[in-house]
């Protein structure tokens, strides 16, 4: 086996370039009092109301406990509300309330910029690349996990 240089190395760059996305979301995202974790669950919430915290952590690509940590600091909060499910009475049901919904939508057009910022540099064309090329990175990275 040779050794392969940190400059040809994808991985590398696509650490940088998540690194940079997460920086970045992390500071538009302060403003609106949130971490990209909390902001993230409030998407996903906001789409999938009354979802588990197990189904929400795997949307957020999170584990159970991480995600169990960001929703209590959410519910200190009051930007959600925990409820017993309506038959299975020890699966809690996660929904944004009012103020959850207020801070969402603020962090959401935060958020927002940000991507569309990022989109904006590519052309449709690289664009649908760009996607198509890291969704096969996650397919053979998929395939070399042991």
């Amino acid at each position: 086996m040779t050794s392969m240089p940190a400059a040809e190395r994808l991985g590398s760059h696509l650490k940088r370039a998540e690194q940079a996305l997460n920086a970045t979301k992390t500071a538009v995202l302060k403003p609106a009092g949130l971490t990209v974790a909390q902001y993230a669950a409030l998407l996903h919430l906001s789409a999938n109301p009354g979802i588990s915290a197990a189904a929400l952590a795997r949307l957020c690509g999170v584990t159970p406990p991480t995600m169990n940590t960001v929703l209590k600091n959410l519910q200190d909060r009051e930007l959600i509300e925990r409820t017993p499910h309506e038959w299975h009475k020890n699966v809690l049901e996660t929904r944004l309330t009012e103020a959850g919904r207020t801070v969402m939508a603020d962090a959401d057009a935060r958020a927002v910029r940000v991507e569309r910022a990022l989109a904006a540099e590519f052309t449709g064309e690289e664009r649908a690349a760009l996607t198509g090329l890291l969704a096969r990175c996650v397919s053979v990275l998929e395939r070399e996990r042991p």
